[in-house]
């Protein structure tokens, strides 16, 4: 294992996967979601499905990597030999999923220089005029990937452990700076109740499904992330404290985003209903016109940035280990060729936003809205489903357990349940989240309506 790494203890396990689970589908996503999901009722499911599916699956996927201590394809070819193409789809995935949220980084980071140096280009327009461009857009997303490369490069203790040491507390912290100073405007309050004053009348099919894509998509569950993070923890570490620890961190980060993002965007009179756009052309309108907005949106586009890093870094390491263990690949020269060829697919993402490869398009969705909906609604859902499979039925719930607990030394309340939603309920969730990617409930929702 020592040419692997491994974690320093269970704090540097915890803080890295926490760092992976917290990302921009906490930031960015949560709170758009949220606002075009039906608010509240939204945000309830999210929380109801990362207490029992997301605590189900993290358990299940940290079992899995630790017993086995390999690479996604190599676990799952250990643990059920014709299952290892479910790790194959597991490296894939992540390898496309970097590919266009490099790009997302790199908007991150174009956002960053300009709220430092020209905030005035922080417009509807401005930002239609860059993402079409190819200059800047490239450039940031590759000095995106090259601060994801560099921290993957030094190593699991030295790198990925450290750089999340120093993100996370100061994520947390940037948040609640960012939090007080929201709910202290005036008329604030409407977006706290958005958010948390439950109305049943919101509560719809497609709200279910959004919960529980957003459980995958933010958590890391279900594409070999969570594994590969496990295949470097030791023995002593209690995987059911530990899931609870990472999901209840999770929950938070993403109800805190939301405190900051909502009542701001309802202080100003604007709509909530503004999906990707929220943080990118939303709040850089209502940082113009707040009090201290200069200072606030330096900390809130830092924020966003160090939440990319933290699940980009995580990302990218799914295929490095895979390089590690199936090629013998020493890491720099695994994170340098990988690293160039998802760089050269991002390429072709950010460019596919603008004239150049803008005509390219199937079914009228450009590379990125192609690559978006191949993962976050396929890719990710089977993997899902072949987890359960994997861990329920053929590696077993028995012996699932007895790499949880190890053999009884470490509690785990509540295994019984634990073994029927990943036998039962769990598969039927997701292979709800397949469906919902077809439109088949939207369909359904007009039909009853």
């Amino acid at each position: 294992m020592s040419h692997r790494g491994s974690w320093s203890g269970s704090y540097g396990f915890m803080i890295a996967a926490i760092g992976s689970a917290v990302g921009l589908g906490n930031i960015w996503r949560f709170p758009y979601l949220a606002g075009t999901s039906g608010g509240s009722a939204f945000v309830l499911v999210y929380i109801l499905m990362s207490i029992t599916f997301g605590v189900s699956l993290l358990v299940a996927e940290l079992a899995l990597g630790r017993k086995a201590r390999l690479n996604a394809y190599g676990a799952y070819r250990m643990m059920a030999p014709r299952f290892g193409f479910a790790g194959g789809i597991a490296v894939l995935a992540n390898i496309l999923i970097l590919s266009f949220y490099g790009m997302i980084g790199g908007w991150v980071i174009y956002y960053l220089g300009t709220s430092i140096f020209a905030p005035g280009l922080q417009t509807k327009e401005g930002f239609e005029l860059f993402s079409s461009s190819i200059f800047w857009p490239v450039f940031c997303q590759l000095l995106f990937m090259l601060a994801t490369g560099y921290f993957i490069w030094k190593g699991v203790s030295k790198g990925i452990e450290r750089a999340n040491r120093f993100m996370m507390p100061a994520l947390f912290i940037m948040l609640l700076i960012l939090d007080i100073r929201a709910l202290i405007l005036p008329g604030a309050f409407e977006g706290v109740k958005f958010l948390f004053a439950f109305d049943i009348s919101k509560l719809t099919f497609s709200t279910i499904i959004s919960a529980l894509g957003q459980v995958f998509f933010s958590m890391s569950v279900g594409f070999g992330i969570m594994l590969t993070y496990a295949s470097y923890l030791g023995r002593e570490t209690p995987l059911n404290r530990a899931s609870w620890i990472i999901v209840l961190s999770n929950c938070g980060v993403a109800v805190l985003a939301g405190l900051a993002i909502l009542p701001t965007v309802f202080a100003f009179g604007m709509e909530p209903e503004q999906g990707p756009g929220l943080i990118f052309v939303a709040l850089p309108a209502v940082f113009d016109h707040l009090y201290g907005g200069y200072i606030f949106r330096i900390l809130f586009f830092i924020l966003v940035l160090f939440a990319a890093l933290s699940s980009s870094i995580s990302v990218l390491e799914v295929p490095v280990s895979y390089a590690v263990d199936e090629f013998h690949w020493s890491r720099p020269k695994s994170v340098f060729l990988l690293s160039i060829g998802i760089s050269v697919l991002g390429i072709l993402c950010t460019l596919s936003m603008g004239n150049t490869l803008g005509w390219f398009k199937i079914c009228g969705l450009g590379l990125f809205e192609q690559l978006d909906f191949l993962c976050n609604n396929l890719l990710l859902p089977i993997g899902g489903v072949l987890l359960c499979i994997v861990v329920g039925y053929i590696w077993r719930v028995d012996r699932a357990i007895e790499e949880i607990t190890q053999n009884g030394e470490h509690p785990f309340f509540g295994k019984e349940v634990w073994g029927w939603i990943i036998r039962y309920i769990a598969p039927v969730g997701i292979l709800a989240i397949l469906l919902g990617g077809t439109g088949i409930f939207d369909f359904i929702e007009r039909l009853l309506n």
